[in-house]
């Protein structure tokens, strides 16, 4: 079947690319660690490219939308609808990914796995498993099958644009309320907590943050997630467009493609990604530290360090879509910048 055929496709990092890569490192004329994390990227991606000097300029943010049952709680300052006029936001081109996106040079694939109301415009990658999750403070999210379709639904996206072309690839969310169930997802792994890790997503007052909490914890009772089974947790508490997320990490693993994690959504994504298949995670590069005060809890668990920390709690991939100039940056200074040698410069004690 396609997810396990995807996991089993999942290799290791290619080792003598990234040493190699620490090599050519130490010979540009800077101290060698000097610019910190531009040179843990390039090696990095070293390893998942099997180059040194990669170019990628096919770049790609996939913002999946979704529905969920949970916001009929109120867990969002905004209405279910807002999902939809937001994804006619992004084929439009007018939302702050578009924008983001067309600075990095980066085109947004946007992909309807499960809103309650379909858009009918062919620029939409249309690939619903449900017109919505169910209410997971009083049952499962979905069946276990349909959190198989919506794993399967990313994976099938991230390997045609793959298949295109894509070199570097990004995740990003839509789904009014997806909070609440990336909050639960956190603590059905981790154990924290949900009055510890929960947050205001779109800017809920106190009080909506106090039945937040309560509905998180009410969800881990009433569906039990088991944290060694993704699928299970993804069932029980997660959503159709954080099942597709998880997809797209797994499919851009399998294919040696670096993807790039936006926030806290994108984050549960990468949890059930990792729960699925451990190795997906090495080729994984974090954009930013969300708002979210449970998102540095999540990047921990995922073993990740971001790239940026800009105060950001947007989603639809943004944080991941301005990351993409800095990952540029650190693989041009791989190809552009000069060795000691082609500058004469004198590099004792340097490397």
């Amino acid at each position: 079947m396609l997810l396990e055929k995807t996991i089993a496709g999942i290799g290791e990092l290619n080792a003598e690319a990234m040493e190699e890569a620490r090599g050519h490192q130490k010979n540009l004329i800077k101290p060698y660690g000097s610019l910190g994390m531009l040179e843990d990227v390039a090696v990095k991606i070293a390893g998942i490219t099997g180059e040194v000097k990669p170019v990628l300029e096919n770049k790609a943010v996939i913002t999946c939308a979704g529905d969920h049952g949970v916001a009929a709680r109120k867990v969002s300052v905004a209405d279910q609808e807002v999902t939809r006029q937001m994804v006619r936001g992004f084929l439009d081109g007018g939302a702050a990914i578009n924008v983001l996106t067309r600075h990095a040079g980066a085109r947004v694939i946007c992909v309807d796995v499960g809103m309650v109301k379909p858009v009918d415009d062919p620029r939409l990658k249309v690939r619903r498993v449900g017109p919505g999750t169910g209410d997971i403070a009083t049952g499962p999210a979905m069946s276990r099958e349909q959190a198989r379709a919506a794993v399967e639904a990313g994976i099938e996206v991230a390997a045609a644009e793959i298949e295109k072309g894509v070199e570097l690839l990004a995740t990003g969310d839509m789904g009014i309320g997806n909070t609440t169930p990336s909050t639960a997802i956190l603590a059905a792994f981790t154990g924290f907590p949900a009055f510890l890790i929960t947050g205001r997503g779109t800017g809920i007052d106190r009080e909506a943050l106090q039945r937040k909490a309560q509905i998180v914890e009410e969800a881990l009772k009433v569906n039990k997630p088991d944290p060694r089974d993704g699928l299970d947790v993804l069932a029980g508490v997660g959503g159709f467009e954080i099942g597709a997320i998880a997809g797209v990490i797994l499919s851009a693993a399998a294919s040696r493609v670096p993807v790039v994690i936006d926030g806290f959504i994108s984050g549960a994504g990468a949890m059930i990604a990792r729960a699925l298949a451990p190795r997906a995670l090495d080729f994984v590069l974090a954009s930013h530290l969300s708002e979210e005060p449970g998102h540095k809890v999540m990047l921990t668990w995922l073993g990740v360090r971001p790239l940026l920390q800009m105060n950001m709690r947007l989603g639809e991939g943004t944080g991941a879509a301005l990351s993409f100039t800095l990952i540029d940056a650190a693989l041009k200074i791989v190809r552009e910048m000069a060795t000691y040698d082609q500058a004469g410069v004198s590099d004792t004690g340097l490397r």
